[in-house]
């Protein structure tokens, strides 16, 4: 391992800083965009900082306390993934089996990941866009995390607005999807736990079975609807016949939505040490929730058989690759990877925080609610299989089917139906609302701090503005329509191709860009000690391999996305494609940019690509401010 070597000189002005880094750059001919300028000062943290020409900016500000960080990335980490997916794919992988590939990828890629982001932020004290200074030739890493972050937010925060909906709809003396009797239902509508007492018989002439729901209506089986379906898809969606059949506004949604949106606003608007304040609440109170939730429903009947389906271990699936495929997305898209939102929470830290301990509390935190939820879920899914008598795998669901489909489902059946589904859908609001005001918190100090002169003064304005164009964006996802588009979204937007697609090069361009070694380096000057060269192996060989066979698998097995079985027209791909597109262009992108800035012929230019991805410049340089004679070698 490379040890620092840098020798002390006598502290020299800012602008002698400049003049040596400059002058050391102009000698190798580089070239690069003003924003990796190293003419500095040193803030409260003694890390180097883009110096502002007005004085008058305000300060970036830190976290009050360490306990404010923590939570704030348990308000980030612990999402609706934990809840309506984890417990999903651990019954359909495998149950318990199930977690010897989750366990393996939390410690070959989540962990390792979750580290380097929240590090790196902590040590150069500045936004995900900023941080590639180190290593300039993977800057676009940075605004492909922007865009990705951006995209994100658009489609996420719809799921908060349909909760609302249903948090709002559940106050009173009983659940709205109970009854078919509604304006909403169809004739064919009937409950899941009444069916059982239909009388059905086999109709030859029809070539089906057909049941009677009253003396003058007898249907095939398989036509008969559900009073909770119904409620989702044409009462709270209005749901339209496809992509191609947008209709008109579900008004009620565009209100929730921007109820959301305000929600958020007033959440981030005053920087970090209000947002360290609200998810104090936000982060915790879920927690509360999940725990009423899950007394109550081991309270129930079938409980134990629908934890037993969870837990149990079906060891043969370990040799299907999905398993490990839907281990890995689930690591990544729950830990709150690429998206420039750990980076920019540890850059509010102090220096020599102990990001390393944090990390690994905050990972193991994530992981425990994962498991820990299942049992909450499972519990009740157990219950409605057993008073539906069914088998669990035809009422299990994930996704929005879990939140908005079985759980309201089983709430019909309990004793004082809505005061469990209001529980269960603030839970929901809350789990979703720090991952997204995080979330947003790591697009707006990425935007903020590649541009502080012009933005930070006005941060409060900027904000408002991005959230109300945000909010434009996201009408047609509360369209009749909009749940198709969503899936559009979610699909393509920032999960997937685009989430591996970065991660693979924030690994190497900290790995191989900057270097590994001068990046444990820079951990052993924040914390004191070198962690375990565990995490060095991950960096360089580990985590990137497993995004680069896993990013080739799903091109391989590719199977486009469909909602309620209807196929989406070729422009919705084309769409989807655009925006994923939009953030895995960046990298590339700005990497050709960069070369094309240079000077010089096409052979010069390519010459500079190892000084652009690894510019000479020391962790003393970084961190002090002050020229050293000697710098670190990798």
């Amino acid at each position: 391992m490379a040890e620092d070597r840098s020798v002390q000189e006598p502290t020299k002005s800012n602008e002698d800083v400049s003049e040596n880094y400059t002058d050391d750059m102009e000698k190798k001919d580089i070239v690069l965009p003003t924003s990796f300028s190293l003419n500095g000062v040193k803030d409260g943290g003694g890390i180097l900082v883009s110096k502002l020409e007005d004085e008058n900016v305000p300060e970036r500000g830190e976290w009050a306390n360490k306990f404010d960080f923590i939570l704030s990335l348990v308000g980030l980490a612990i999402g609706l993934g934990n809840v309506w997916r984890f417990p999903y794919l651990c019954y359909k992988n495998g149950g318990g089996a199930f977690l010897i590939p989750y366990l393996l990828t939390v410690i070959l890629a989540g962990m390792p990941m979750f580290l380097l982001e929240a590090s790196v932020g902590q040590f150069l004290r500045i936004g995900g866009i900023g941080i590639w200074k180190i290593t300039p030739l993977f800057k676009g890493v940075g605004y492909a995390a922007a865009v990705m972050s951006a995209w994100l937010n658009v489609y996420y925060i719809v799921v908060l607005a349909w909760a609302i909906f249903y948090f709002i709809v559940s106050i009173g003396t009983d659940i709205p999807w109970r009854e078919c009797n509604n304006w909403w239902n169809q004739e064919t509508c009937i409950s899941a736990y009444a069916r059982k007492n239909l009388t059905c018989w086999d109709d030859h002439a029809l070539n089906t079975t057909v049941c009677e729901l009253s003396q003058s209506h007898i249907f095939p089986r398989e036509s008969l609807t559900d009073p909770v379906r119904e409620f989702w898809e044409r009462r709270a969606l209005q749901v339209s016949s496809g992509l191609n059949d947008p209709r008109g506004f579900q008004w009620e949604l565009v209100g929730t939505l921007a109820a959301a949106w305000i929600v958020c606003y007033f959440c981030i608007w005053k920087g970090v040490k209000w947002t360290g304040k609200v998810v104090y609440f936000t982060a915790l109170f879920p927690y509360v929730l999940l725990t009423v939730l899950l007394i109550r429903g081991i309270t129930l009947p079938g409980a134990k058989e629908g934890i037993m389906y969870y837990l149990y271990p079906e060891l043969s699936k370990l040799a299907e690759p999905i398993v490990w495929i839907d281990a890995v997305t689930q690591i990544f898209f729950s830990y709150g990877l690429a998206l420039g939102t750990l980076v920019a929470l540890g850059s509010y830290n102090k220096y020599h925080n102990n990001v390393y301990k944090d990390a690994m509390i905050v990972c193991g935190i994530n992981s425990t609610t994962s498991f820990f939820a299942g049992f909450a879920i499972f519990s009740v899914i157990g219950f409605m299989a057993h008073e539906q008598g069914k088998p669990i795998s035809e009422v299990a669901e994930s996704g929005p089917g879990l939140v908005f489909l079985a759980y309201p489902s089983a709430v019909m059946q309990l004793p004082l139906s809505p005061l469990w589904a209001c529980l269960f859908f603030m839970m929901i609001i809350f789990l979703g609302l720090d991952s997204q005001f995080c979330t947003m918190e790591g697009f707006f100090t990425a935007i903020i701090d590649e541009w502080p002169a012009y933005l930070r003064p006005r941060k409060e304005a900027f904000i408002a503005v991005v959230c109300f164009i945000s909010f434009l964006i996201g009408l047609p996802l509360v369209s009749q329509g909009g749940v198709f588009v969503f899936e559009i979204f979610n699909f393509y937007a920032a999960s997937h191709l685009s989430l591996l697609w970065l991660i693979f090069f924030e690994c190497v361009a900290i790995s191989y860009g900057y270097g590994v070694d001068r990046f444990y380096d820079a951990l052993k000057d924040m914390i004191g000690y070198y962690p375990t060269r565990w995490w060095k192996f991950c960096w360089c060989y580990f985590t990137p391999s497993i995004c680069f066979f896993v990013f080739w698998f799903y091109i391989i097995k590719f199977t486009p996305p469909t909602y309620m079985g209807i196929e989406y027209p070729l422009w919705g791909h084309i769409f989807g494609a655009f925006m994923a597109l939009s953030s895995m262009l960046c990298i590339p992108g700005y990497m050709i940019y960069l070369v094309w800035i240079q000077e010089g012929t096409w052979t010069q230019k390519l010459a500079k690509i190892g000084e652009l991805a690894r510019p000479n410049i020391s962790i003393e340089e970084i961190r002090t401010g002050q020229p050293c004679n000697q710098t670190t070698s990798v």
